[in-house]
This record gives structure tokens, C-alpha cells and sequence, in this order.
């Protein structure tokens, strides 16, 4: 055979390999060398014998020779482009592949949310274009509002979305190192211990003035530091980094770098009071944790300033730093100060409250992870305000999950419907009209519950079919409606009605999210609860279930008489 087509299969299958701990597979390398060469397809037969030699002799020989003979053989290989299939995300500048490395660096003190999945999957995806690590760093050094329930609660939902981490750490892990980094700013002057009573900071730096503790020598600056550790109560001392007073830039006025915090660590517990800021560890952490390429929302955009400097003061490694928009649903906010306070004044049910935009809660409603990912990666990574209507992670959920729901009657604010002249005790339909998901058995006797609103447009004389039944004429019309049956076949142009048997009917609750914020205000309307009935097939379906009710909507099994409705 060709030896250039063997040399294809075999390049493929050492990559695929060094990329997989050592192992490929033959339906894996199958796949690639048609994609690569699709010419080859017609071939296929006489290729497959090949292709399982190759992967059986790649397999055989330890990963370090794997990657050897792929870089001396094969380095064309390790030269690969991005996908552009990835939309919305543009190639990174200075990326080089297999040498990329992000980072998730979510504060672990509150559920994650619909921001934090677009910035977790924004990067992740970027490591896997470039073949590279991504990080999940929790920042964790404010005790104050941090607790390990939202550790958890950030790797479930990280889990729940499909997002692989290469590495966790903990900041708070590396405070030995930071205070060596506090330490070597005071040393050189870069940095002092400020004393001042937190107003007087804060007009000082409104009006561009330093303040007395800017003028002291490194000796006082050094004493104070470790004073901070013993003698200094919370709020009486505070690292400050020397920056400029005139900065038009006000972040670079003096900001804050570390603090006292009293409050026991959940994981260090006493053993630190002092803890550094956001800006000083994340620019420390981002650089000793080999971070190429950093993404942040755009409200930190001011503060890349304040990140390079303390990086350059440090002689420290300096990543790219890129800034995208933060992403919010219209009338959801995302903010701990908005949801928080819900939840703690019982105006919603907990943070898995299917009005709210975490990722427990739309889990609950029913959206499905992949649907968010499309979603995110439909958006253009761009600085632009994102308040997106959430009809348009709907319009991504209803692709994803109609060919796995399974169709259901329900029926609102029954009217008994007898049919005089039925003879049927049981009929078959089908649980989706285009997929093969099996069929339920539904008993009939002629005595139905159809809706109200399907009622309240019936007259004596019209013809209606009754779906996956059969066609009636309304011979009555009063508190219950009557009708007799006129045919089984489809009959177009007349009305479509669906029933619920009286004689098995299931009684369920059907929960309405509605949008949570008007006119940034609680929304007291939010939430509807509706009473329905539906097939006795329910009972069996799991919870989690994705049902869609015909001519209603899709709807999330909650418990054993509880829906959460998804959309339309």
C-alpha cells in the first residue's frame, strides 16, 4: 500500500495516542484519516486491516516514544490551527498549540450562574482549540463570604455543563508565597502599610493626595507588616501599593493589595489573618500558575494597569490579559447582591428556584448544558453589554431536546367531554411523532376531561377529532359537553382537541417561571402555579423527564405531581 497513506496513519495514531495517556483506538483513527483524507473513504475496506496494525504498534510502545518519533517524524503534526468551528471565538494572539493555558478562577461564595458557564466553557474551549491545560483556580481569600458548600457547588455545576479542568488549586494555598510577595514589595519600596481611617483613604484618593503613611521609610513599613499579624485589629491596617496619586486612572491611585480578615478561612480556618485582594493574587497566581491567557469580564478592564505593574515591581511573568462582556438574561440578574437577598428573605424557594439564572435552577427548568454552550459560543466574544433575552437559550434548548421528549396530553381547568356511542376500551399511541420511543397503552370509555378553553368554542353540530383517537359531532353543549363518534380516520380542517381519560386522569401542579425583575424590581407575579391533569404515563417517567405536553409546551418532570414548565 501507498507509504504515504501508511505515514498518515500512522502520524494520526501516534497524536491521537500522546494526546489520550499513551492509547488510541481503531474507530477513533478510522474517523480521522477519512476526515483527513476523504478520498479515501471509497478505500475504506482495504485501509481497516492497516489502520489496526498501526494502532496496535502505536499502542505497544510507551508514551515518551510516542511523542519522540511524533516530533522528529511527524512535527508537521504538533503544527495545528485552531478550529474555527468554535463560533464566536476569534484565535488568540501569541497562541502556540499544546502550549496554552487558561484559567477558571470563580470566587467560591455563592452557586454558580449563567456568567460563570460563560466564562468557564469561553475557557475551556480556548484550551482545547489550542490543545492546552485549563485550571480551575478557586480565589478564595475573602473568609468573610466564602463557605465549602460553594466549592461544591462550582465543581457540580462545572460538572453538570461538561467542563474538564486539567488542575484545582486553592489560592488560598499559596498564601506563604504571597506574603514572600507582600514582603519583597515593602523591601523595595513598592508597597507600605497605610494606617489611615478608611474615609480619610477614600477622599485622599478622590482628590489625588496622598496620605501621611505614603512619606513613611521602609523600617516603619516593615514594623507595621508584622504588626499586622498580631497587634492590629481588622480595618486598622491595610498593604497599600504605591502607585500614582494623579493617576486618571483611579484604581492606580494607592489601591488596597492585602487586609486583616477575622473570620475564620473553611479551609485554613485561624491560621491567616492577613489576605490579599483580588488584584494582588490573581496577578501573582496567574503568573506562577504558567497562565498564557487570561479572560476576565470587562469591568476589570481598568485594573489590567494595576496587574502589570505589581507583575513587572515583581519581575514576574506576565500572561495576555483579554476582556469579554458579561452576560446576563433581561430581568435576571446575576449579582450576589440581587439574588442573596431572595433567598435569605424567602421571596424565592433557594437557589435552585427555577426563576433565578444559576446553573441549579436551569437545570431544574429543564435547559439542558449543551444548549448553554451553543448559546455562549453563539455569542461574538466581544466587549458589548450581553443582556440577552432568554428566548434565545430557549430557542438552543427546544433544538436539543425535542427529539428526546416525550409527548404527553394535559389538560387546564377540566370540562367532562361524553361520548355516547364509543366502543374502544384501550388504544396505543405513540410516544413521539417522528422518533421510535415506543408507544403507551391508554384506557378509554368514552368519558373524557378536555380544557376549558377548548370547550368554550364548542357548539352543537361542529366536528372535532379528539387526537389519536377519533372524529366527533357535539350533540350537546351544557355543563358537560356530548358528543358521538363519526369516523376513526384523520379528517382535515376541523378542530384538534386533546383529552385526558376520566377514569385514570393524574392530577398535577405546573410551575411558571416568569421573569424575575421589572424595572429592576421584584417581580411579585414570578412565579404561577397551575393545576392540571395528565396521563397516568407520567407516574412512570423518572424525575428529570423532559416532556412535552402537546399544543402546551416542554416541561421538566420535578417530582411524582410537580412539572416545571421550560418553554414553548
Amino acid at each position: 500500500m501507498d507509504e504515504e497513506i501508511k505515514g498518515i496513519i500512522r502520524g494520526i495514531a501516534l497524536l491521537n495516542a500522546s494526546e489520550h495517556d499513551g492509547k488510541t483506538r481503531n474507530d477513533t483513527i478510522i474517523s480521522k484519516v477519512v476526515g483527513t483524507r476523504p478520498e479515501l473513504r471509497s478505500r475504506i475496506k482495504e485501509i481497516i486491516p492497516l489502520i489496526t496494525q498501526i494502532v496496535s504498534e502505536v499502542n505497544s510502545i510507551s508514551i515518551s516514544a510516542q511523542k519522540s518519533e511524533l516530533e522528529n517524524s511527524y512535527p508537521d503534526l504538533l503544527v495545528i490551527k485552531p478550529k474555527q468551528e468554535r463560533e464566536g471565538l476569534p484565535p488568540l494572539e501569541g497562541a502556540e498549540y499544546g502550549k496554552v493555558i487558561t484559567r477558571f478562577p470563580p470566587e467560591p461564595n455563592g452557586y454558580p450562574h449563567i456568567g460563570h458557564a460563560k466564562a468557564s466553557i469561553i475557557d475551556e474551549e480556548y484550551a482545547k482549540m489550542y490543545g492546552g491545560k485549563l485550571i480551575l483556580r478557586f480565589d478564595d481569600t475573602n473568609p468573610e463570604n466564602e463557605r465549602l458548600e460553594y466549592y461544591a457547588a462550582i465543581k457540580v455545576g462545572l460538572d453538570w455543563l461538561g467542563v474538564k479542568y486539567d488542575r484545582v488549586k486553592n489560592t488560598s494555598d499559596d498564601m506563604e508565597l504571597l506574603y514572600k510577595k507582600a514582603e519583597e514589595l515593602l523591601e523595595n519600596e513598592y508597597a507600605y502599610v497605610c494606617t489611615c481611617e478608611k474615609e480619610t483613604i477614600s477622599i485622599n484618593r478622590r482628590e489625588m493626595r496622598p496620605c501621611k503613611c505614603n512619606a513613611g521609610d521602609k523600617s516603619q513599613n516593615i514594623k507595621r507588616w508584622e504588626n499586622m499579624s498580631k497587634k492590629y485589629k481588622q480595618g486598622e491596617a491595610i498593604v497599600r501599593f504605591r502607585g500614582d496619586m494623579h493617576s486618571e486612572n483611579t484604581v492606580m491611585r494607592d489601591p488596597t493589595l492585602l487586609r486583616i480578615i477575622d473570620e475564620p478561612h473553611p479551609i485554613h480556618k485561624d491560621k491567616y489573618r492577613i489576605w490579599p485582594n483580588y488584584d494582588f493574587a490573581v496577578a501573582i497566581e496567574d503568573s506562577i500558575d504558567g497562565i498564557t491567557h487570561a479572560f476576565r469580564t470587562k469591568e476589570y478592564e481598568l485594573r489590567n494597569e494595576l496587574y502589570y505593574t505589581i507583575l513587572d515591581k515583581l519581575n514576574m511573568r506576565k500572561p495576555r490579559m483579554l476582556e469579554f462582556s458579561r452576560l446576563e438574561f433581561e430581568g435576571m440578574p446575576v449579582s450576589k447582591r440581587a439574588l442573596k437577598p431572595l433567598v435569605q428573605d424567602g421571596r424565592v424557594s433557594g437557589y435552585d428556584d427555577p426563576r433565578l439564572p444559576t446553573l441549579e435552577a436551569l437545570r431544574r427548568r429543564g435547559i439542558v448544558p449543551e444548549a448553554i454552550r451553543k448559546f455562549v459560543l453563539s455569542l461574538s466574544f466581544t466587549k458589548s453589554d450581553t443582556f440577552a433575552p432568554f428566548e434565545t437559550l430557549e430557542s438552543f434548548n427546544r433544538k436539543i431536546i425535542d427529539p428526546a421528549s416525550i409527548r404527553l396530553f394535559i389538560v387546564f381547568d377540566p370540562v367532562k367531554l361524553l361520548v355516547s356511542n364509543n366502543t374502544m376500551t384501550e388504544i396505543e399511541i405513540p410516544n413521539h411523532p417522528q422518533k421510535d420511543m415506543g408507544k403507551r397503552k391508554v384506557r378509554v370509555d368514552g368519558t373524557f376531561y378536555i380544557s376549558r378553553q377548548d370547550a368554550e368554542n364548542l357548539k352543537v353540530g361542529d366536528e372535532v377529532r379528539l387526537l389519536e383517537l377519533y372524529n366527533i359531532r357535539i350533540t350537546k353543549v351544557s355543563s358537560d359537553i356530548h358528543g358521538e363518534i363519526i369516523g376513526t380516520d384523520y379528517k382535515a380542517g376541523i378542530p384538534k382537541v386533546q383529552w385526558i381519560s376520566t377514569n385514570n386522569a393524574v392530577s398535577i401542579e405546573v410551575v411558571i417561571p416568569k421573569i424575575l425583575f421589572v424595572n429592576d424590581e421584584f417581580n411579585e407575579n414570578s412565579l404561577e402555579i397551575k393545576q392540571a391533569l395528565t396521563e397516568p404515563y407520567y407516574l412512570e417517567l423518572n424525575v428529570g423527564t423532559e416532556i412535552q405536553f402537546v399544543r402546551y409546551g416542554y416541561c421538566r418532570k420535578d417530582s411524582a405531581n410537580q412539572v416545571i414548565y421550560t418553554h414553548k
